[in-house]
């Protein structure tokens, strides 16, 4: 049973940032969190935010899998200040929830994990911290300019994203020899999918 998120605020770089923890789900065979995952949103400025139902899908799956799970809003969302900045704050957010997130529960393994423009913002959060593991879904490659990823980051993307197209993401992981998992007959935003969503991110765990 995975308990209500925790909301707060903390100091960020360009003001309150808004967080939300979902408790690693532990038990006797696991009394332990396994580590954190950090989940990032779609843009901001096309009605993204933490309460998007990938980025709940996303940590309600971690939390499930033993991590303890974080969300936030970019700055500009929610209760979160200031504003949109093209990817280099959001970045700097992302890295001041996972710092902050450390100090109250620990250094161990970190998960990065987004959807969209929230993807984009791992892959360059990801050249800056060492993760444990790296998944992106729906990620931007044909807006942003996505970075190489590591061996073993995991893609997610449905066939028929006419938000990103399919082929933009074969070409971005082609030279990276980066597996791509495709859902069949799926849009951007995995509606009616995501329950699938989480079956696929579990069955790929280890």
């Amino acid at each position: 049973m995975i308990s209500r998120p925790e909301t707060l605020l903390i100091d960020g770089p360009a003001g309150k940032l808004e967080l939300a923890f979902s408790a690693a789900q532990t038990d006797i065979l696991r009394p332990a969190p396994r580590g954190l995952a950090l989940i990032a949103h779609p843009h901001p400025l096309h009605g993204g935010t933490m309460e998007n139902k990938v980025a709940q899908t996303l940590a309600k799956t971690f939390a499930l899998l033993g991590y303890t799970a974080v969300r936030f809003n970019f700055r500009g969302v929610g209760q979160s200040e200031g504003g949109f900045d093209d990817g280099r704050g959001e970045t700097e957010d992302a890295l001041a929830a996972l710092s902050h997130a450390q100090q109250r529960f620990g250094a161990g393994p970190v998960v990065l994990a987004g959807f969209s423009f929230g993807a984009f913002v791992q892959t360059r959060v990801a050249q800056t911290v060492t993760a444990e593991r790296l998944v992106l879904v729906g990620p931007a490659v044909n807006r942003f300019e996505a970075a190489a990823v590591p061996p073993g980051t995991l893609v997610i993307h449905g066939e028929e994203d006419d938000v990103v197209p399919l082929a933009a993401v074969f070409e971005w992981a082609r030279p990276q020899q980066l597996p791509v998992i495709v859902f069949p007959g799926c849009g951007h935003f995995f509606h009616g999918r995501l329950t699938q969503l989480q079956q696929v991110l579990t069955g790929n765990w280890h």
